[in-house]
This record gives C-alpha cells, sequence and structure tokens, in this order.
C-alpha cells in the first residue's frame, strides 16, 4: 500500500510514518518544511519521497495523493495563527484533494468533539477532559471535524479521534475503538478502568495504521484509547 502522510515530521505525524514503513508501506511524508534524511526524525528516513506541501493547498495536495491508496492528514496548527481557522482550512482541502482523486482520507482530530461516557456533553464542555488552558486549541477540533463532514468525499474519511491524555510515551501494543457513523454518530471517549482517557502516541499510530489497512467504509468518527 502507498501511503501519504501530512505533517509527516510532526509529533503523530513521524510515529504514524515509523509505524507504516514498519509494516512494509511505501510513504510519501509531506510537511510545509521537511527535513532531510539526516537531520529529519529517525522514522521519515525510509520514505520514498521527503515532499514540501502547504497543507492549505488542495491542487498541492491531490498531486501527491494521486500516486498513493490512502491519504492521511496528521497536521498541527503552528504557533501564532489562528487555530481553528487553521485547522478548518486544511481539513477543507485535505477533503477536497482527497474528492478530485478519488481516494481515502484518515484525518488525526482532537478528542474535543467526543462524548462523555453516559453524558452525551462533548468532552470540550468538561474540564476533567479539557482544561482551561488547552480549550482553545481543543476547540478547533470541532471545527476541524465539522468542516471534514461538510466537504464528505466520496471516497469516505474516517476522523481519529485520540483520548484526552495523547502524548508521546512508550507503547503497549495495544489500543481500543469506538466508533460512529458520520459526524452526528460522535463516539464516547475511551476511558480505562481507572477512570483515565489516555493514548500514547505511539500506540495511536498502530490505530491510524490499522484504520488504513481496513477496507473503505463509511465516513466515521474513531476513538482511541487503552
Amino acid at each position: 500500500m502507498r501511503v501519504l502522510v501530512v505533517g509527516g515530521t510532526g509529533a503523530a505525524g513521524s510515529r504514524i510514518v515509523g509505524e507504516a514503513l514498519r509494516r512494509g508501506h511505501d510513504v510519501i511524508s509531506a510537511a510545509r518544511t521537511p527535513r532531510s534524511h539526516p537531520s529529519g526524525p529517525a522514522e521519515v528516513r525510509g520514505c520514498e519521497e521527503l515532499a514540501r506541501l502547504e497543507a492549505s493547498d488542495p491542487a498541492a495536495i491531490a498531486a501527491l495523493a494521486a500516486h498513493v491508496d490512502v491519504l492521511i492528514c496528521a497536521t498541527r496548527p503552528p504557533h501564532g495563527v489562528d487555530a481553528a481557522a487553521r485547522v478548518e482550512a486544511v481539513a477543507g482541502a485535505m477533503a477536497a484533494a482527497a474528492r478530485s482523486v478519488g481516494r481515502r482520507l484518515l484525518v488525526v482530530g482532537g478528542a474535543a468533539p467526543l462524548r462523555v461516557p453516559g453524558s452525551g456533553r462533548p468532552a470540550l464542555e468538561d474540564p476533567r477532559w479539557v482544561p482551561p488552558e488547552i480549550r482553545p486549541i481543543a476547540a478547533a477540533s470541532l471545527r476541524q471535524l465539522e468542516a471534514l463532514a461538510a466537504a464528505d468525499p466520496p471516497s469516505g474519511w474516517t476522523y481519529l479521534a485520540p483520548a484526552a491524555d495523547f502524548a508521546p510515551g512508550l507503547s503497549r501494543g495495544s489500543y481500543r475503538r469506538a466508533e460512529g457513523v458520520g459526524a452526528q454518530g460522535v463516539p464516547e471517549l475511551v476511558v480505562s478502568a481507572d477512570g483515565a482517557s489516555r493514548i500514547s502516541m505511539e500506540d495511536f499510530a498502530l490505530a491510524v495504521c490499522d484504520e488504513a489497512e481496513r477496507p473503505p467504509g463509511r465516513s466515521r468518527v474513531v476513538a482511541i484509547g487503552w
């Protein structure tokens, strides 16, 4: 399988690239400022190609996506920009590119749209899961999902939402998932027996690659956690 990872030099993106390479897939890693093999993250050094790409340019994305089987968006807004506007623009561009070349689209999102277990409220509205200091950036993931749903490429999209506590760490080699269909079918946060909602970026990368290898289906939101 050939995979394009946009944002492939970032924290989550480089781990997705590394996992895809370990599985034997051909990977193109794209970023606004791609790093060279010697100085870039170790995970990207086996890539078929390191491409320079502006993630809000649908024509540029489509030019790369036309040569792969699956398009994965793992970008994060840079410091100093309007996060909500940026992720909305990128999600729209990714969906437009996927539509134009008929490719599947997987988007790394955030936990904010997921439902609080037992309440039906978005995690964004509960400070236990989204502390006030990160609420502005978390709120951007709602706009991201809305933009994706509005574009709705015919080949389908998958919005992958990590647990509330999402950071680099050790890999357990496992994860749990919950799925909803379409933007309105948003699942609950995945919460462990101790009441925590956590996943490492390493195990999240496992989940992303597993989703990429699944047969195409309806557009869906997938929550990932331990």
